[in-house]
């Protein structure tokens, strides 16, 4: 048996793996605390910190962009609706997400899934281009030779986003799980849960937040950690075919933000997977 270093969240499918009540006779998974798990991207993709780490779809299309040694396995750990995560002041003359051309919109980083996500939304469903808003940011794409594209600029050090909301200095902002509350703000979308059913219903995938890699040198114990995620609990998505519509919309657009140069083909998507695995 060997173990593998690896980097995953808490989550109900991933709670026995965590606590060590999953066994398998070729892997063992020597797991890093990690409370907020997207501090555990950048370090996996500049360093290779981890043999087994879960990872952002956009950071994935990001380091897959850059040449990063990594293999994506066909397992989704989360996933969700997105349009609850944009939030403006209550008096805010933004009445739908349409408003927001020629706004200002805070996010924590470019390069965020939720707003990968939500920048695709907004283009297709709302005609708000991506390049029509000024993005301000707060950090670092986790992949370090990517770069932001003009659009988008950053926020003085030591700023908080939902302070400048508050002050009036960002029009609307992008929050992540940590979702802001109040009574002196509101949702971009009058109703966040029927706009991302209608997504759901359109689309036919819920869209994809994070998703498991490994060190493309450990490839071959991929059977393994699969069975190991497979034995805590069931993915939200699971298998090539299920999650490629979410992945083809996050590349495409994607590329369209100017997030990666192209999108990957469907052998580059799933290169170094052992291919008896579906």
């Amino acid at each position: 048996m060997i173990t593998l270093s690896a980097a995953i969240g808490r989550y109900p499918h991933t709670a026995a793996l965590l606590d060590g009540a999953v066994q398998d006779a070729e892997v063992t998974l020597d797991c890093a605390p990690f409370p907020v798990i997207s501090r555990a991207f950048a370090p996996m993709v500049r360093e290779l910190r981890f043999e087994v780490s879960e990872m952002a779809i956009a950071t994935w299309l990001q380091a897959w962009a850059h040449g990063k040694p990594l293999v994506l396995l066909p397992r989704v750990l989360a996933a969700r609706m997105q349009e609850g995560s944009l939030f403006c002041r209550v008096d805010s003359p933004i009445r739908g997400p349409a408003d927001l051309a020629g706004k200002r919109i805070g996010v924590r980083a470019y390069s965020q899934t939720t707003g990968l996500w939500l920048r695709g939304i907004l283009q297709d469903s709302h005609g708000v281009a991506p390049e029509s808003v000024a993005w301000v940011t707060f950090e670092d794409p986790h992949v370090a030779e990517c770069q932001d594209p003009p659009f988008a600029t950053r926020a003085p050090a030591g700023t908080d986003m939902v302070k400048m909301l508050q002050a009036g200095e960002l029009d609307a902002i992008i929050s992540g799980n940590d979702a802001p509350s109040g009574d002196w703000l509101r949702p971009v979308f009058p109703d966040p849960a029927a706009a991302g059913q209608e997504f759901i219903r359109r689309h036919g995938f819920t869209p994809i937040n994070h998703l498991l890699v490994m060190r493309a040198d450990r490839a071959p114990h991929a059977g393994a950690v699969l069975r190991l995620m497979d034995g805590a609990g069931a993915a939200p998505i699971s298998g090539r075919v299920a999650m490629m519509p979410a992945i083809a919309f996050a590349a495409h657009h994607a590329v369209r933000q100017g997030l990666i140069p192209r999108a990957p083909t469907l052998q580059e998507i799933w290169a170094g997977l052992p291919p008896d695995i579906a």
